[in-house]
């Protein structure tokens, strides 16, 4: 049994029992006043519609009590794990070695194919099924919520190190569960904080940090998180960037035209990188700080390299989207007297907006302005291709996954009815992560017209990059 469980029976035992000795007390005294004093009392009409009064409002008190209690309830109702708040009063009231939060990232997908019956089965196995583990390693008591659709939090009074190793042992065994495939997702760290609502959210930072490609999950000290989040909001106040620039070479004039840039914060001489500070900035509400800070940079680049040299950058959609933000954008670049076409904005987005006409609306001011708009990571999911249905886009990115894996044939024969798509719309097109020259041979047999890699050559930093062209 969870201890959620155990802890919600002995509340609503003990609410009972609260509710039901006044209750008790009150009949026994009335009963005694009425039939062991000497004077008898006659059970008169009257006299029985009152003790039938009492008794049923006493009945009715106690049932009042329980439904009240059964309303303010520590379990959440799907999973019959703790509740947020109740979650959160019993780590700090039991103030456990180390937390952790476990996320089935695929939700989505198994909403879009499976029954809501099936989903809220799945949510009672998954944490029924943690609670087991956690037990088989001699691990009782643990602290386990449900705190918003898949998300799992965790207490366990012991340490971090052996927390994830449960973790990560219960995500190898349940890659399937109930016949449903899992995408889990976890993060650890230690509770070292009294902020306990502020660690939740490091927690949720850690998990959006992770990597597609990364196996091991770090474990910070709630302490460590904090800090990092004071020095990404310094580091973007003081525009402190590192900016380094990858060199895109154009196959058909074998030459450097196109450099993309990247950028971490840099706080007393040490690198943030953007999987750790954009979870943050963004959560803040600072992103359209940030990628205006970005296209500050890019301005001030331009005029310091040649004429015929194009910068491409990534921008936050919801940046794109945002009105104050496109006023400020297209101010500077009035301002800065940069050819407009030497701008190329990068999207991405892992699911298609829900107004997408409005947004593709917006898109079209940028490109009236002379930017070129490229989507990056192209063929990496669905809302990629229903872009590319209602908007001509200038340049495509193709997904890594296409180059480093050339030689499987079902991956070739995509990626060569991709290039074909795109060519036959007059679209560029752009493989990354080329690494040799065998793969750049037969990407420029297939019809590639730039490629970014190292067998292109290695990044920039900014001063590299203008001291090549001055």
């Amino acid at each position: 049994m969870l201890l959620s469980e155990k802890k919600e029976r002995e509340r609503r035992f003990k609410l009972a029992i609260r509710a039901a000795l006044p209750i008790l007390m009150l009949v026994g005294l009335i009963f005694y006043s009425l039939f062991f004093r000497d004077e008898h009392l006659n059970l008169t009409i009257e006299n029985e519609v009152l003790i039938g009064a009492i008794v049923f409002i006493s009945v009715y008190f106690i049932y009042f009590l329980i439904d009240i209690s059964a309303k303010e309830t520590l379990l959440d109702q799907k999973s019959q794990g703790y509740n947020q708040k109740a979650f959160i009063e019993e780590i700090v009231m039991t103030k456990p070695q180390s937390l952790a939060m476990l996320v089935i990232d695929n939700l989505d997908t198994i909403r879009e194919n499976y029954s809501y019956n099936d989903i809220d089965i799945l949510l009672y196995t998954v944490i029924h099924k943690l609670n087991q583990e956690f037990s088989n390693n001699n691990i009782n008591d643990v602290i386990i919520a449900r705190e918003y659709n898949a998300e799992f939090l965790l207490g366990v009074d012991t340490k971090s190190t052996e927390t994830k190793k449960i973790l990560k042992a219960f995500k190898e065994k349940y890659a399937s569960l109930n016949n449903i495939e899992l995408d889990i997702k976890f993060a650890v760290i230690t509770n070292s904080s009294d902020n306990i609502s502020k660690t939740l959210i490091s927690l949720k930072d850690l998990i959006l940090s992770q990597d597609k490609d990364k196996k091991a999950t770090p474990i910070y000290d709630a302490k460590d998180i904090s800090q990092i989040e004071s020095y990404t909001i310094e580091a973007l106040k003081n525009k402190e960037l590192k900016l380094s620039f990858r060199p895109i070479l154009n196959l058909a004039k074998n030459r450097v035209d196109i450099y993309e840039l990247s950028a971490k914060l840099s706080h007393n001489h040490k690198d943030i990188l953007p999987k750790t500070f954009l979870p943050i900035i963004n959560r803040l509400g600072l992103g359209r700080d940030y990628d205006l800070l970005l296209f500050e940079k890019v301005l001030e680049t331009l005029p310091l390299i040649d004429d015929d040299i194009c910068i491409s950058f990534n921008l936050s959609p919801f940046s794109l989207r945002d009105s104050t933000f496109q006023q400020k954008f297209f101010k500077k670049l009035e301002n800065s007297q940069i050819n407009p076409s030497r701008l190329i904005i990068e999207l991405y987005e892992r699911k298609t907006h829900h107004n997408l006409s409005g947004y593709l609306e917006i898109l079209k001011t940028f490109r009236a302005k002379g930017i070129k708009i490229a989507i990056d990571n192209f063929g990496s999911s669905n809302a990629s291709m229903e872009y590319m249905k209602h908007f001509h886009f200038d340049i495509v990115q193709f997904d890594r996954d296409f180059v480093t894996n050339l030689e499987d044939t079902n991956t070739n024969a995509m990626f060569k009815s991709l290039i074909d798509m795109s060519k036959s719309m007059n679209i560029t097109t752009v493989a990354k992560w080329v690494d040799n020259s065998i793969k750049k041979a037969k990407l420029q047999e297939m019809g590639i017209e730039y490629i970014q890699g190292f067998s292109v050559g290695k990044p920039l930093s900014q001063n590299k990059l203008i001291e090549k062209y001055n």
